[in-house]
Order: structure tokens, then C-alpha cells, then sequence
């Protein structure tokens, strides 16, 4: 179930509607896009809370990226600009539009769009207001690229938000889908990475992925763990009794040398118990300034945790 990621090459199909839809007719594809994402920032814009103190669209990437690939097609049907004429074509002949997830030239993470060779940024200005808000580039000159492991995940997360990753030796039963425990700038202790690019990296192979990681990462202060294990559900602890780098190690071994059933509702379970861990606060400590809105913009579950010191 848990493939490696796929590349970004575009193949032969993808790369020829390109050329011949959305190439002839960049600007106005631009234009088009700056269209719909006016329509993203009407419904989005009134109800987003300011993020880092910050107002929308600062931290928005995702909710943007995601809104203005639900109305893309859409937009396309209507045929009322260029733009949209040249969209439209290329969806009708098989042309495909897919969101994509990764590190942007080494510092952020970043969402966007893939058309054929195409990199689509709609989101271009959430972490810089004064910047475009679409941008449209070959994907070889963009900068852009997938996550290729845990350790390049750590690194954007240290440049990006000012956090630092260390191994989840705190809930073993939950490392081998998510084994990286994330401290921010903050002082907030939250499991990565509930994206489906780091759970199929994690899982890959096994689960050796995760179990590099969970073998070679820092392991965390043990006072973060017992603070961690002190709040969680006890059903969670249950599945957990005893905790350290061996104790996730062997959960890998087992789910892949007793050949568990790796399947949707796996996932599911896995995700949901992912939910439930709370997301606790410690005392600050001092680190750069980081770009965008925080550690949990990397999953889309909400901040439910408690405080372990004082706000």
C-alpha cells in the first residue's frame, strides 16, 4: 500500500497538452487563475484568524491551493476568457491537474499544482504578501521537489518553522507511520506527519523508512516524553506500554515481518489515534524566527493539546 512517491517527470501525454494548450496561451492561463483565486480569497479571506499574528493569506497554502483546484475545472467549463478556453481544452483531452506537496529551493514547504511540466503556485503569497499571488513555471527551473526522506523533512522543518525534529520514541505502537515528534518554536511537542507523501515514506518498503529514522534521529528529552505520555488517552498508552528507540524499531519489525494487513482501515486506525494525541506545550526555547504559520499547518488536524507550563 505504502509506494514510494512518484516522480515529478511529466510523461508523454501530459507534456504534450501542455505544449500545445497551455503553453501557446501562458499569460492568459495566468490571468485565469488570478480570477479564480479572487473567488478562493472572497470565501476564504472573512472567516481565516491571522496566523503568527499575521492576516490572511499569510499560512493559507494549502487551504488556497486545495479551494482553487476544487474550482478550476469549473472555471474552465465556462470558456469566458482565453484562459479559461485554454484550460478547458487541455482538461478535455486528458490533461490533469495534481496537487503536490514538498520542499521549495531548499527552505520551504510549499503546495502547489502540477500540469504536465508546469509548476503552479496560486499560493505564491503566503508567506510574502507582496509577492504574486499565482506563478507559473517549468517545473525544472521552480526550485521545487518532493520530500525524499524523514532527515530532508527534518531540515526543512529547521530552516522553516525554527523547530527541531527528533524520533518518536515516546508512542512506539504510532512510530511507524509517524515517527518524527516535532518541538516548535513555541515550545509545542505534535507527531509528524500526518500528509500522505510522509506517511507513504514512512511506510515504504516495510517500514523501513521510519525505521531509519527512528534508528538514527535524536532521541527527545525525556522529560518531553513523560510530559507527552502523562496527557495521552490511556487507550493510547495501552498500545504503548513501554517506550524508547527499541520499542518502535520492533513495531516496525512486526508489521512487517508478521505481514499485518496494511489497508485502508489500518490507516484510518492509525490516523485517528494521531488525532487524539495531544498536542502539549513546554516552556519556549529560543529559535529563529520561523517563515510560515507553524508546525501543525504540516497536518490537517486542529491544535486540541493541553499546556504543560504556563502559556
Amino acid at each position: 500500500m505504502f509506494t514510494l512517491p512518484e516522480g515529478l517527470a511529466a510523461d508523454r501525454l501530459q507534456t504534450a497538452l501542455t505544449k500545445r494548450f497551455l503553453l501557446p496561451a501562458l499569460p492568459a492561463v495566468e490571468a485565469a487563475l488570478l480570477a479564480i483565486r479572487a473567488e478562493t480569497d472572497a470565501v476564504l479571506a472573512p472567516g481565516a484568524e491571522a496566523r503568527r499574528g499575521k492576516p490572511y493569506p499569510y499560512g493559507y497554502c494549502y487551504e488556497i491551493t486545495v479551494d482553487v483546484i476544487a474550482r478550476v475545472r469549473r472555471a474552465a467549463a465556462r470558456r469566458r476568457s482565453a484562459g479559461e478556453r485554454a484550460l478547458h481544452a487541455f482538461f478535455q483531452n486528458g490533461g490533469e491537474g495534481t496537487l503536490i506537496w514538498g520542499a521549495l529551493r531548499g527552505v520551504y514547504f510549499q503546495n502547489a499544482i502540477q500540469m504536465g511540466p508546469l509548476y503552479v503556485d496560486v499560493s505564491n503569497d503566503t508567506v510574502d504578501v507582496n509577492k504574486p499571488k499565482v506563478e507559473i513555471l517549468p517545473l525544472a527551473e521552480s526550485g521545487f521537489e518532493l520530500l525524499r526522506d524523514m532527515a530532508h523533512f527534518a531540515t526543512i522543518v529547521e530552516r522553516y518553522w525554527g523547530a527541531q525534529a527528533f524520533a518518536n520514541t515516546a508512542l512506539p505502537a504510532l512510530a511507524p507511520l509517524f515517527p518524527i515528534l516535532l518541538i516548535d518554536r513555541d515550545g509545542h511537542v505534535l507527531l509528524q506527519s500526518k500528509t500522505w507523501h510522509m506517511m507513504r515514506l514512512s511506510g515504504a518498503n516495510g517500514f523501513r523508512g521510519a525505521e531509519q529514522w527512528l534508528r538514527e534521529a535524536s532521541q527527545p528529552p525525556a522529560m518531553i516524553v513523560d510530559e507527552l505520555r502523562r496527557h495521552c488517552p490511556q487507550d493510547i498508552l495501552a498500545a504503548s506500554p513501554v517506550h524508547g528507540m527499541e520499542a518502535g524499531l520492533a513495531a516496525c519489525r512486526k508489521l512487517r515481518d508478521d505481514r499485518t494487513r496494511i489497508d485502508q482501515a489500518w490507516v484510518d486506525r492509525m490516523c485517528e489515534a494521531f488525532d487524539r494525541v495531544p498536542m502539549i506545550r513546554i516552556a519556549p526555547r529560543v529559535n529563529p524566527v520561523s517563515h510560515e504559520a507553524g508546525a501543525a499547518s504540516a497536518n490537517p488536524r486542529p491544535e486540541v493539546g493541553v499546556s504543560s507550563s504556563a502559556a
